[in-house]
């Protein structure tokens, strides 16, 4: 069997506070994550050096990107381009919020 072979959806379970994040794949300059969130998202304005791609797997969510605010629901996507502060408000108890994230780096 390849062991490149994977489930995203393995491996889940939920949590009480804050985010999990996993790594997926390491390949050159991109970085690929799923990432779990509680109901009670952490506080934290993310203002990263790399572009992300992130769409939400399952679940409902708020984020602010800069000074727009998205309402995702699951199979919502966006692009976050680097240096662009931005903040989880809001997710979703049941279901719980399920990412997957893309980073890309220079």
């Amino acid at each position: 069997m390849n062991n490149n072979f994977k489930n995203i959806f393995t491996e889940i379970f939920s949590l009480e506070k804050g985010e999990d994040f996993k790594e997926i794949l390491r390949c050159k300059n991109v970085v690929i994550e799923r990432i779990i969130s509680s109901d009670q998202p952490d506080n934290i304005i993310y203002n990263q050096i790399q572009d992300e791609w992130v769409i939400l797997l399952q679940g409902n969510a708020t984020l602010q990107v800069a000074e727009k605010i998205y309402d995702l629901t699951s199979g919502d996507y966006l692009f976050i381009s680097a240096n662009t502060p931005h903040q989880v408000i809001k997710t979703s108890k049941d279901p719980f919020c399920i990412w997957l994230a893309i980073h890309i780096y220079d």
